[in-house]
């Protein structure tokens, strides 16, 4: 019983440590009042998703790329989705 609560817990701390680092979605707003230093551009793009699952995507590979926030540019759904983004460090 101990053993299972202690796994629950852990895995939780996990997830809750994996969202903390995860790149934050801002606005054209907050990139001005906070001075972001622009990093360039990331694009991702599928078949069917939610918009939770591709904000997903851009935060992760915003992630891969150094950057700690990412403001969407571009976005549109026609069968298929793409979204474009702007990284910030």
């Amino acid at each position: 019983m101990k053993t299972t609560i202690a796994i629950a817990v852990m895995s939780l701390t996990a997830a809750l440590t994996f969202g903390a680092s995860a790149a934050d979605l801002v606005t054209n707003e907050q990139v001005a009042h906070q001075h972001l230093q622009s990093l360039g551009t990331i694009s991702v793009s599928g078949i069917d998703a939610a918009p939770t699952d591709i904000r997903q995507q851009l935060s992760q590979k915003a992630d891969e790329k150094g950057a700690s926030h990412y403001r969407v540019i571009e976005a549109y759904t026609n069968g298929n989705y793409h979204a474009t983004a702007e990284l910030y460090k």
